[in-house]
């Protein structure tokens, strides 16, 4: 069987949250550590997630939840038109160079010019195409995945291919299988015996959540903001061999910020009722695209369902009885509170190219053209009726 088109998956003219997960070609280490080679890559875990936050600095997209695995990653994300429709020419000019420098000596001088911004801004026809794609998820995951492949060949001395294939991308179509979804990549993980509790689960986005509660920050990856102008690029070069260049921008790069919370590059999780249809709330401070949460639920609730679903699918203490508190936020979304553990932790299993409750699994496949989905029966137990 074919995989769905893109087109019918997302479209970077409307909001849209997907989940994608990319995977390494045959037994390549994204991270960890290779028990037949002696190998450590754990550092890559490092790699990635920062080059994750530099992206959502730049592109019209929010990263929801994500986890770094040894062999594939998880990203869920939101797809933001509406944020990057608010941008100018000129702003989005300057965002598309900093990761797309074009003819530049090395990727890693990456700050456009001024007369860069300037000339791209006035190209009407190609600036069309670019505000496109700064809310285009193929574009996102191009910009995260090739990178990262040319780091892990030029450091395991050989060529080819580093991922298995095109990311497969998830529509999420409702918030029962947003915080389905959202909870089976946190837990990803302690599935694959990583580690036995969030707290212990590093380059995951509960970490993060929870390191930035207890206070901790990190130096910011995001993308710097500022262009340069014409004469200060030619100073530098005729100053400076190209290698002294790309050195200096990689010891920017690997510390270009302030100190900011650990999760500020995340969009936040709790999503207020009052902004559900309204308010697009592009964020201004330069770490993410926007700060409008995604569940309707406080980030303790989340976290202690999270624990719990943890502790239960390890088959932990802490009983079969779902805490009060959450089991009410899971009738709200039509969740069996006794089917809840088997949905996130067999989420795989249960649901296809998109996940959610049967009805709007049943809308979804109908704006595609088809009669149904995979999902719509087999986790149709786990939904209340109705």
């Amino acid at each position: 069987m074919s995989r769905p088109l893109r087109s019918e998956t997302f479209d970077p003219n409307e909001v849209a949250i997907v989940h994608c997960v990319q995977r390494c070609v045959r037994r390549a280490y994204l991270a960890g550590f290779d028990a037949v080679t002696g190998k450590s890559f754990e550092h890559r875990r490092e790699w990635i997630r920062r080059r994750l936050e530099l992206l959502a600095s730049v592109f019209g997209i929010d990263v929801l939840t994500y986890a770094i695995l040894s062999n594939h990653l998880h990203v869920v994300t939101r797809t933001r038109p509406d944020v990057v429709a608010q941008w100018s020419d000129q702003e989005v000019a300057r965002r598309w160079l900093s990761v797309f420098p074009g003819k530049r000596l090395e990727e890693q001088l990456a700050e456009p010019t001024t007369a860069d911004v300037e000339t791209l801004a006035g190209n009407a026809e190609r600036m069309a195409k670019i505000r496109t794609r700064m809310s285009d998820l193929s574009w996102f995951m191009r910009a995260l995945s090739e990178p990262i492949a040319r780091l892990a060949n030029k450091q395991d001395e050989c060529t080819g291919r580093f991922w298995e294939g095109r990311f497969k991308a998830q529509r999420i179509t409702d918030e029962a299988g947003l915080l389905a979804c959202s909870m089976y990549v946190d837990l990803n993980p302690i599935r694959a015996a990583m580690a036995e509790t969030p707290e212990e689960a590093q380059h995951t986005s509960a970490y993060d959540r929870l390191a930035a509660q207890r206070g901790e920050t990190m130096l910011s990856a995001a993308a710097d903001r500022a262009t340069l102008t014409p004469e200060e690029t030619g100073e530098e070069l005729k100053n400076k061999s190209v290698e002294q260049l790309r050195q200096k921008r990689q010891k920017r790069r690997a510390a270009p910020g302030r100190p900011v919370a650990r999760d500020a590059w995340l969009a936040p999780l709790t999503l207020d009722r009052q902004t559900l249809a309204s308010e697009v709330q592009a964020s201004s401070g330069g770490l993410r695209a926007s700060d409008k949460g995604f569940l309707e639920m406080s980030l303790e609730d989340y976290l202690q369902l999270l624990d719990w679903t943890g502790r239960q699918g390890r088959g932990g203490g802490g009983g079969g009885t779902i805490p009060e508190r959450v089991a009410g936020i899971l009738q709200r979304i039509g969740v069996e509170s006794s089917m809840w553990c088997d949905l996130v932790w067999n989420f795989k299993r249960y649901f296809g190219r998109s996940a959610g409750r049967p009805d709007s699994l049943s809308r979804d496949a109908e704006r595609t053209g088809k009669r149904w989905t995979r999902g719509q029966v087999s986790a149709a137990h786990c939904f209340c009726s109705g």
